[in-house]
């Protein structure tokens, strides 16, 4: 169970925006190893795990969007049915509230990383071990 950086920004509601986003972190060779976006009304959202989270935040904010940097879980899990379920089951068991979380795996992966937002990391890493 590890500590990632995830980063949250305000974006204006409209096509393309998630593209130059993610291009603009491309652009300048930041991974995203996470994401998750989502729209309420005209405002967009995107929370992100970058693998270089301070160049991500350098880059987003050069496009006038300011970041909110957030700690999140991060396990890593076999891809397998019910491994998710195992995960998360464990953190309510030791009392951890899991307020979103969001996965990603490509064809034929073996592996999968979570990013669970919980409100006390330390708490939550204590517990997934």
């Amino acid at each position: 169970m590890a500590k990632a950086k995830e980063l949250k920004v305000r974006v204006e509601n409209r096509p393309g925006i998630l593209g130059e986003v993610a291009s603009a972190l491309g652009e300048k060779k930041v991974n995203l190893r996470g994401a998750h976006a989502w729209a309420e009304g005209s405002q967009g959202f995107i929370r992100l795990v970058a693998d270089k989270p301070a160049a991500a935040r350098k880059i987003l904010a050069a496009r006038g969007l300011a970041a909110e940097e957030r700690d999140v879980l991060e396990v890593v899990l076999p891809d397998r049915p019910g491994a998710l379920g195992a995960a998360a089951a464990k953190l309510g068991r030791a009392g951890v509230n899991v307020e979103y979380m969001y996965v990603g795996t490509a064809k034929g992966a073996r592996k999968v990383s979570v990013f669970f937002g919980v409100p006390d990391v330390a708490a939550a890493q204590k517990a997934a071990r």
